[in-house]
């Protein structure tokens, strides 16, 4: 029974078509296609296997795989992370000297205790005014 249904299964895909495109107007055949269901199951698969490979090809050996989402996450540049470390430092750094700024500006409008002010000695080098 399954030997029966396997060979008339594949006696229908080998059956010949015809598939004639033809002109409205004059009802002139423009082409005509002799086709079985074997070839045009054949000739899709071939169409999206082809469309299937080209879209992973593209995607593979061009910088498009960078907008593919979490492919460029574990693969960040050593350079770029000591920059941005080193960026977020002293970002950290003004923010502490801009709020102790701000601190001590309101300090003295409120009234309260002068900031403490920076009394260290500056050696500074002497310039030499004379003309050459």
């Amino acid at each position: 029974m399954a030997k029966a249904y396997v060979s008339a299964t594949f006696k229908r895909l080998q059956n010949r078509y015809r598939l004639v495109v033809m002109n409205d107007d004059t009802y002139e055949e423009v082409v005509t296609f002799k086709l079985s269901r074997l070839s045009v199951y054949i000739g899709l698969s071939t169409v999206f296997v082809l469309l299937v490979s080209l879209t992973v090809a593209l995607l593979v050996y061009s910088p498009l795989k960078y907008y593919i989402p979490g492919y460029g996450a574990g693969r960040s540049n050593k350079g770029e992370l000591q920059v941005l470390k080193m960026k977020t430092d002293s970002l950290q750094q003004a923010l502490q000297n801009n709020d102790r700024y701000i601190n001590s500006i309101k300090s003295v409008l409120n009234g309260g205790p002068m900031p403490q002010r920076d009394t260290a000695v500056l050696d500074l080098p002497k310039q030499d005014n004379s003309n050459d």
